[in-house]
């Protein structure tokens, strides 16, 4: 007891200690540069703002990192950041909103000390960069995010793409600026897509990264606009590095007057582009294949130790695959929009349980082999139909490193059972 109770003043005492760095942190810079200010009377001079970018953390949410808008009225000493990444996971429908694509976030104000300092605990980097907004801009920045965090607005239906922290961050830079974010990137593509930012911000968990890219459909294929990939925090902070706007003499000028590392961090830099891993799921795809033509082996067959258990794995991948069938095709009917049309139904198809079910009713007698025969042909012929429709050029989903997986997999249970049932009496 005593060591536990040591142990929480310890956590007590050092979640404390980074609250006060950070605020010195914090406080330092802004008092330097109020006290170089030139005082104002106009409504909004009193205010200083901020984009806060937090680097990506470990939880799975955390993996495209996160920001905020700080906001510092010199006058009353109010420090607070607008935070639009706001969850909780006892709400009470969270599960059914979750699977049906409709999640509730909320944003709310924060003392910024407190916040940047949950992200030093966590050993997150946090970048803060002041932009140079005229007083009324800020004014009406602050203004809106006020009006924003009152119980009956703060609520949104949270689309992990196209409307998110970051982008309702980029938003709301982009309304006090006139539009004038969106209308110098909305044009600008550089090839990039959301598939291809998921894969980069999820290798680090090579069992998220592939559950996440079977579930995204083509809509995250298409290329998208740097205005488009914003809806990553660190993006919109590196663009926002070179973005300018008039100054008041009407020569551009640069929107981030000052950047600082606020929280320094060990982790390694986020990549910067998706890893080749296609060699490796081609590789575990003939292994699995491999397994799975067992039965049809004449020395497989001659035990009945390995038959039982090459057609135990067949089963079980079986019902895998069409369990996974069966929750992309319910996906067609959530508001999970990325995921509709998703091409990886060719290969986990929820024929597969039908698969599963006549392994285990062959062991019942041999009327069923003709059938589990026929039907694994089938569900391999609709595999194979997925990897013809790949190349052709109506297919727009970035999917051959499932094929690679899939698609060994499904020819060689296919042959496998062809060949470990006996074919019917002429």
């Amino acid at each position: 007891m005593a060591g536990t109770q040591n142990l929480s003043r310890r956590r007590a005492f050092a979640s404390a200690a980074a609250v006060a760095i950070v605020a010195i942190q914090l406080a330092a810079p802004a008092a330097l540069s109020g006290a170089q200010a030139t005082p104002s009377s106009e409504p909004g001079a009193e205010l200083r703002v901020w984009l806060l970018t937090a680097a990506p953390g470990d939880a799975v949410w955390e993996r495209y990192g996160h920001n905020a808008i700080r906001v510092l009225d010199t006058r009353t000493g109010r420090d607070v950041s607008y935070n639009w990444g706001i969850f909780d996971f006892d709400q009470v429908d969270f599960i059914p909103r979750f699977l049906q694509g409709r999640m509730l976030y909320r944003m709310a104000p924060f003392r910024t000390d407190a916040m940047v300092a949950s992200y030093a605990q966590a050993g997150r980097e946090v970048i803060a960069q002041e932009l140079d907004l005229t007083p009324a801009q800020k004014l009406a920045l602050r203004d809106f995010a006020e009006r924003n965090a009152l119980p009956e607005n703060r609520e949104y239906i949270y689309q992990y793409f196209i409307d998110n922290c970051s982008t309702r961050v980029r938003d709301l830079l982009d309304l006090v600026l006139g539009g004038a974010l969106r209308e110098e990137y909305e044009a600008r593509r550089r090839g990039a897509s959301y598939r291809f930012h998921t894969r980069r911000l999820t290798q680090v968990d090579p069992l998220i990264y592939t559950g996440m890219d079977l579930l995204l459909g083509p809509p995250t294929d298409a290329p998208i606009s740097v205005w488009d990939e914003m809806f990553i925090p660190m993006i919109l902070r590196d663009e926002l590095r070179s973005f300018t706007v008039p100054g008041p003499d009407g020569v551009a000028e640069p929107l981030v007057i000052a950047e600082e590392t606020v929280v320094a961090s060990a982790r390694a830099a986020e990549p910067s582009s998706p890893p080749g891993w296609l060699w490796i799921y081609l590789l575990v795809g003939v292994l699995v294949g491999g397994v799975l033509a067992s039965p049809g082996l004449a020395t497989v067959r001659a035990s009945r130790l390995l038959t039982g258990g090459a057609l135990v794995f067949a089963a079980a991948w079986s019902v895998f695959g069409g369990v996974l069938g069966l929750i992309l095709v319910g996906l067609l009917f959530t508001d999970h929009v990325f995921s509709y049309g998703n091409e990886n139904l060719f290969l986990a198809n929820p024929l597969m349980l039908g698969t599963a079910a006549l392994i285990a009713l062959s062991a019942f007698g041999s009327r069923w082999h003709a059938a589990l025969r026929t039907w694994s042909r089938v569900v391999a012929g609709i595999a194979l139909l997925g990897f013809l429709w790949h190349l052709l050029p109506m297919s727009s989903q970035t999917n051959a490193m499932f094929l690679a997986l899939g698609l060994p997999a499904h020819l060689g249970l296919a042959w496998g059972l062809g060949r470990a049932a006996p074919e019917p009496d002429a």
